[in-house]
């Protein structure tokens, strides 16, 4: 990036990619119309459509006919876990975990609210989920599972193969989170052995707006909007076309070097840490060291606060996780549920980098943060 402020928020979202933007501008200009037309407008758009379709299907290694397009994450996740609790009404057991994007605590708990038993998975020192406890959790009254591919604060990546394993066992659905993931790891349903997957576009260099639901063949799921028949009768209402073609475009383009891009991102993420650990004494990681996405690396600041760090770093683009309400700032969710003390959880800042990140960026970055920390810490 040609700016003076350095992002490192890219799980937050991430700028689109020069071949998605070129994608879409037909869709934006002269190809108009409207996928459920019969004349040529229509066809066109139609057309544009179904290759997005199959351009999603491949990155995750599923059917196009699997590929329902929603507004973004956020729909996606409530369609999958609102759509097969109703589906399932002899089934009153939800499992999920206690670190989950909004997305999927918020339904969960709507559901609970509506007479559900929901059971939240606590996680390790690490951010990952006990498997133990799952086994526990998971039975024959349980209708569905929902667990995040990783974690969208610490990156940490959750066994969700051997989840679904489980769920699987016990007759339950599953559905597993995936949009801090797709662009960043491979996530292939069949490796996965899930139900459901969420993909939101921002996070994967496509605009905002618009993400997909993925559906394997024979999954019960009902709708929760109602309207026309688009997206196989699951998601009613006139496609946007052009952020549809974005999202293909930016998938085949994230395929394309995925390996080679996640290994640039890694040796950059790992020498922000080595250049912080030794300009910031007494950092430490939030996460499993291994098991994480190769762009994020979440960090705890000694003796001062995430939020402050950042203040006084304005060159710095990244985020901590942390609430505030009334002037009182409140330690990440995350963070605590992996048994950090408050105060130490407060000193927290995730930073993430994109496939646009250099390393002068990066060496950048570790000056300011450091420059800010010790100015708290010498007052």
């Amino acid at each position: 990036m040609t700016s003076d402020l350095v992002y490192l928020d890219h799980n937050a979202t991430t700028p689109l990619l020069p071949e998605v933007v070129d994608a879409m501008l037909p869709y934006l200009r002269e190809h108009f119309g409207n996928p459920s037309s019969s004349h040529g407008f229509g066809l066109r758009a139609r057309n544009a459509v179904a290759h997005a379709r199959e351009q999603v299907a491949a990155l995750l290694g599923g059917e196009p006919e699997g590929v329902i397009f929603t507004s973004g994450g956020t729909e996606a996740s409530n369609l999958a876990i609102v759509g097969v609790a109703e589906s399932r009404d002899r089934r009153t057991g939800v499992v999920t975990t206690a670190i989950e994007h909004p997305a999927t605590a918020r339904p969960c708990a709507w559901l609970g609210s509506h007479g559900r038993r929901v059971t939240r998975l606590g996680v390790d020192r690490e951010g990952r989920v006990n498997l133990d406890e799952a086994r526990a959790a998971i039975d024959g009254e349980t209708a569905l599972v929902t667990i995040m591919h990783s974690n969208n604060e610490t990156g940490v990546l959750q066994p969700v193969a051997e989840v679904a394993r489980l769920a699987h066992a016990s007759g339950a659905v599953v559905h597993t989170d995936a949009a801090q993931s797709l662009g960043k790891v491979p996530v292939r349903v069949l490796d996965l052995e899930v139900d459901l997957v969420t993909v939101a576009g921002h996070k994967l260099y496509a605009p905002k707006g618009v993400g997909a639901l993925y559906l394997k063949q024979g999954t019960p799921l009902l709708p929760v909007l109602l309207g026309a028949g688009q997206e196989h009768g699951l998601r009613p209402g006139t496609e946007n076309v052009a952020s549809i073609v974005g999202l293909g475009a930016a998938c085949e383009a994230v395929g394309r070097d995925l390996e080679a891009a996640a290994g640039r991102m890694r040796r950059l993420r790992d020498r922000l840490w080595d250049e912080l650990t030794a300009a910031v004494p007494g950092l430490a990681l939030n996460g499993h060291r291994e098991h994480r996405l190769p762009n994020t690396l979440s960090v705890r600041f000694p003796r001062a606060s995430g939020a402050a760090v950042l203040a006084g770093a304005p060159d710095v683009a990244a985020s901590t996780g942390s609430a505030c309400h009334e002037g009182l700032e409140t330690a990440p969710a995350v963070i605590l549920a992996m048994g950090i003390e408050p105060e130490d959880a407060l000193g927290t800042v995730r930073l993430t980098l994109g496939r646009s990140t250099t390393e002068d960026e990066v060496l950048r970055a570790v000056g300011s943060l450091a420059r800010s920390w010790r100015r708290l810490v010498q007052r």
